[in-house]
């Protein structure tokens, strides 16, 4: 019994200082508080988040980011999970002959689920209204969920011109309103945590 006890406590005391150790190198959890990344991130799982990437390199085009919101994109004023699709000088344009391109070549993406977004990829790629080309000013991102069709990303905060709206392409004004700066972003998903055993890389 007392073996079984201390084997507890010694366990414990791992757990804890692992914990330590990881705030210390700028690993954190959080919990997904929306769909708006589904399939690869479920609303009320668990991600890892960690800083230490962006000390020493810039976020890139395919990460999924932890951000803090823009004023007006969210509700509570807390942090937001989308995935980059864009960053600073990269032209990005969606149209229903082409689909997503950044500067000019079509994006794969994979992690797109019809199901999810009850629409596919494949009919409707750009799986809301045609937008762009929007340039992304330097030190921003242009930002997107993965389930497209219920997520409040760059495409719902960017600036339409009533010409082009009226026409069914959105986000062809200032690019600065639809873009995330780089200093807000806080850390890159790295793994979802189905068990504390078992942890999931994040494409």
């Amino acid at each position: 019994m007392r073996r079984v006890v201390v084997g507890v406590a010694i366990t414990l005391v791992l757990f804890v200082v692992a914990g330590i150790a990881l705030v210390a190198v700028g690993v954190r959890l959080y919990v997904i508080q929306s769909d708006g990344m589904a399939p690869t991130l479920a609303k009320g799982e668990r991600m890892v988040v960690e800083r230490f990437t962006y000390r020493l390199g810039f976020p890139r085009a395919g990460d999924v980011i932890l951000y803090r919101a823009p004023p007006g994109w969210s509700d509570s004023g807390g942090a937001l999970i989308q995935r980059i699709i864009a960053v600073g000088e990269q032209t990005v344009e969606c149209r229903t002959a082409t689909g997503l391109t950044v500067d000019g070549e079509p994006i794969a993406e994979p992690y797109l689920d019809a199901a999810t977004s009850a629409a596919d990829p494949a009919i409707h790629p750009c799986l809301g209204h045609e937008f762009g080309p929007v340039t992304v000013p330097d030190g921003r991102l242009w930002v997107m969920g993965d389930n497209r069709t219920h997520s409040a990303d760059s495409r719902a905060h960017c600036i339409s011109p009533p010409e082009d709206a009226q026409r069914g392409v959105m986000c062809t004004g200032d690019p600065v309103a639809g873009t995330v700066p780089v200093d807000d972003v806080v850390g890159k998903v790295r793994f979802v945590v189905v068990s504390p055993t078992q942890w999931e890389r994040v494409n």
